[in-house]
């Protein structure tokens, strides 16, 4: 394959890698991988992988680390060497950096200094599920990472309750199955969900259904690569008095007035307020 292999501008270059399939890194990407001066790279040895696979040849340059725990030195010495005119090119494990991948703090650091920041933009797992999902895509929000403590994540998750956007989640593949649990039991089995799973490659999998069948369906069932999770819109409910009171009931045996109560209302699809004051009444009368 023939790069346009010419002099980059002195900057930070953000490449977009497959997330799968090696056949879908951009032209451009490949341009900038084979011009940049230094590049930057979450796993060098993917990265090194991924240009071998495309024949990219690297011609001495050299391919340096940058992930999530690296200080601010590593940040310091790649700001130093843009300020010295290099071209510096960083690439992300897989999908576009800085969605749930590193890169934020390299690039407020090369903005803060006045240098140039620019994309060549790609593969991305948020915007492929959507895209595959059968969701609502005008407007959607992006979760990442629910927290892994059940009672963090039902609380999280119940605060994203009247959030009119689909909502989008990444998941490990050895905690969908209680997630899904999650979802279900704090935004209502009847709700939209999808799960896809290992998105453009040999084994991609996409599961569309109700929170509750699809809980059922992941509940003790061992999954392997890379999920995404998506949920619908919610829609109006009616909840009957009697069904907040046994809710909060089952709810604060294990859990605080304030967590249950927020578990509660986004369950529901109620004010969290009423709920509120609903859990102080019956924990004041048991």
């Amino acid at each position: 394959m023939n790069f346009q292999i010419k002099p980059l501008s002195a900057g930070l270059y953000f490449v977009a890698t497959p997330i799968g399939s090696a056949r879908d890194m951009t032209l451009r990407g490949l341009d900038i991988l084979a011009s940049a001066d230094l590049i930057a790279a979450e796993d060098t040895r993917t990265a090194r992988k991924l240009m071998e696979i495309h024949g990219v040849p690297l011609n001495g340059r050299k391919v340096v680390a940058f992930h999530d725990h690296s200080g601010e030195g590593a940040v310091a010495r790649l700001v130093e060497d843009i300020k010295g005119g290099k071209s510096v090119a960083y690439v992300s494990e897989a999908g576009t950096p800085l969605v749930a991948d590193p890169g934020y703090e390299l690039g407020r650091a090369v903005i803060a200094h006045g240098l140039a920041v620019t994309t060549a933009p790609g593969a991305s797992a948020v915007l492929a599920a959507l895209t595959v999902s059968g969701l609502a895509t005008d407007r959607f929000a992006f979760v990442g990472f629910l927290p892994a403590a059940k009672t963090q994540r039902e609380t999280e998750i119940a605060a994203l309750r009247d959030v009119p956007f689909t909502l989008v989640f990444y998941e490990s593949p050895k905690r969908v199955g209680e997630m899904l649990a999650n979802l279900r039991d704090v935004l209502g089995a009847e709700r939209e969900g999808v799960v896809c799973r290992e998105l453009t490659k040999k084994f991609e999998e996409t599961v569309r259904g109700p929170l509750g069948e699809l809980a059922e369906a992941f509940a003790d069932r061992q999954v392997k690569g890379e999920v995404v999770v998506l949920v619908g819109r919610a829609g109006a409910t009616e909840v009957a008095e009697v069904d907040v009171t046994a809710a909060l009931r089952e709810a604060m045996q294990t859990m605080r007035v304030k967590d249950a109560a927020t578990v509660v209302a986004g369950a529901l699809g109620l004010p969290r307020k009423q709920v509120y004051q609903a859990a102080l009444t019956l924990k004041d009368t048991d």
